[in-house]
């Protein structure tokens, strides 16, 4: 196997671990890393919605106590959580990857998702309406599910996406956070299936190592940020990451527009 092919791997699979669960876009991440080392082609593309699944099992590992016993309620949020952005995608993922899936456009996304996490968090936070997970009702879940069909604009943020909606309407900082993470389970290994099966002749078994490491990778790292997040919302609002995705989007156009880095459009 070639050495140069796993050190991507690697990387990716950091990337992916590391940003899939922060509201700073994971696909917005790779797309740009992607680019940086050279793992940008049809392949890599496939590579990196499969990956997303090892970080998810990161969620499973880590909430297996409740997706492992009977919890209809929960359940059944998921799946209506989960309906609106498979709708959407299913209908608009190839315009969306035709046009969107570049640096520019995923830095204007970065941008526009700072300054709305921004906004959000000067708002007057009153009495979250619904403090736990487990006090959602399906329609909470249906407006959350909303949110993350934004999170089809690459650079957006599924993570980004869910919680700031779920804040929106109502949900306190934490039950919001969780029912993301939870909504990742199914929203993940969906994209993961779908965009194998889509492109499963670009793919042989020679791929399997490069795939495994790069999933093993991202649940390790994704596995550390999920534990250390929980912990960081008890005490803190979204504000650093919010300036983190203003950064980030000025320093990936200010690079295009000087010509310091060949991005793609």
């Amino acid at each position: 196997m070639d050495t140069l092919l796993l050190l991507k791997a690697v990387i990716l699979g950091v990337v992916e671990g590391v940003t899939e669960f922060l509201p700073i876009s994971s696909t917005g991440h790779l797309i740009v890393a992607g680019e940086l080392i050279g793992a940008n082609d049809e392949r890599w593309n496939v590579f990196n919605v499969v990956i997303q699944t090892g970080a998810m099992l990161a969620i499973v590992w880590e909430y297996r106590a409740r997706f492992f016993r009977v919890d209809f309620a929960l359940y059944r949020n998921l799946f209506i959580a989960f309906l609106p952005a498979a709708i959407v995608g299913l209908l608009f993922s190839k315009l969306i990857k035709s046009y969107l899936f570049h640096a520019v456009p995923v830095a204007l996304a970065f941008i526009v998702g700072g300054v709305i996490i921004l906004l959000v968090e000067r708002r007057p936070r009153d009495h979250a309406r619904v403090e736990s997970v487990a006090a959602m009702t399906w329609l909470d879940a249906l407006k959350v599910g909303i949110a993350q069909c934004f999170a089809l604009i690459p650079g957006t943020s599924r993570s980004g996406a869910t919680i700031i909606g779920g804040m929106l309407f109502g949900l306190s900082r934490r039950a919001a956070t969780e029912f993301s993470f939870f909504l990742a389970v199914p929203t993940l290994v969906a994209a993961g299936l779908y965009d194998l099966w889509k492109h499963r002749d670009l793919l042989s078994a020679a791929d399997l190592p490069v795939f495994g490491v790069g999933s093993v990778v991202a649940f390790v790292s994704a596995f550390v940020v999920i534990r250390w997040l929980i912990r960081y919302v008890a005490t803190h609002d979204f504000k650093p990451f919010a300036w983190y995705r203003i950064a980030f989007g000025a320093l990936v156009l200010f690079t295009a527009y000087f010509g310091w880095i060949g991005w793609t459009a």
